[in-house]
């Protein structure tokens, strides 16, 4: 195995024992080469979503992680249309828990002289378009960490119940490799399904795609109305209702992608 890779699955088991909070099973890694394949970004994120090597001109990787959330809390949340307390604390610690993994991973790489770059797990989108000016989600797709869902997700192989998270390095990281033949989304497959558009309590979904207005609305109104929410910070904009409900997974961990278990 890479030794750069062990140290990083290392590092991140390192952190995430540390935590005491009871959110989190573990968390998936994909990793890919810095290539060509990054410019499709411009076209189905925004044409002004920048590439890997316009933050690190000298990239050669690109890592993203996912943070797995255990069942109980996505039961927890599937219940009623006001997203439960457990889930919008979940939201604040795992936001926490991916920037400090992620500064672990900086100085580990830094350490052996791969000059290495964050991004925030959450909050770096254009308010106005409602679009992600650096999208976890499109990057793992582009690593093979997952396929969309209806719900406009990304779909680990683990499911969608969870937070995502990515760098920017010189490390010569291992390319992880394709199994995206295997369709997660059940809808997609051509199987009866479409929970998440009927979970969803702001009618945001529809197999078309979503109503980016409606669902940032209603995720505002959540943070502001909602008495389970009450006293968190004013940016927890969560909901997670077309998250919870899917059941889409694969029975068999797809050979390249990592799992390091808390």
């Amino acid at each position: 195995m890479n030794s750069l890779w062990q140290g990083i699955k290392e590092a991140s088991l390192r952190i995430g024992k540390r935590s005491s909070d009871p959110y989190w099973k573990g968390i998936l890694l994909a990793s890919g080469e810095v290539d060509k394949r990054f410019a499709i970004l411009k076209d189905i994120v925004a044409k002004d979503h920048p590439l890997p090597q316009d933050l690190l001109p000298s990239a050669r990787s690109l890592l993203v992680i996912f943070v797995a959330f255990r069942e109980e809390l996505l039961e927890e949340n599937s219940r009623g249309e006001i997203p439960s307390r457990s889930w919008g604390l979940a939201y604040e610690a795992t936001n926490q828990l991916i920037e400090e993994i992620l500064e672990e991973l900086k100085l580990f790489l830094e350490a052996r002289g791969y000059q290495t770059l964050t991004t925030p797990p959450t909050h770096n989108f254009d308010r106005d378009r409602l679009i992600s000016l650096w999208s976890h989600k499109h990057l793992g797709y582009l690593v093979n960490l997952g396929t969309f869902g209806l719900n406009c997700q990304l779909i680990t192989p683990l499911g969608c119940g969870g937070r995502l998270g990515s760098l920017i390095t010189e490390a010569p990281l291992p390319q992880t490799p394709s199994w995206k033949d295997q369709e997660l989304c059940l809808h997609k497959k051509g199987l009866e399904c479409q929970a998440c558009i009927k979970a969803c309590p702001a009618n945001a979904l529809e197999a078309s795609g979503i109503k980016r207005e409606a669902c940032f609305k209603r995720l505002g109104y959540n943070i502001r109305s909602s008495p389970t929410l009450r006293a968190l910070k004013p940016t927890t904009h969560v909901c997670g209702k077309c998250v919870v409900v899917c059941p889409a997974r694969l029975d068999k961990m797809p050979e390249g992608l990592e799992w390091v278990g808390f």
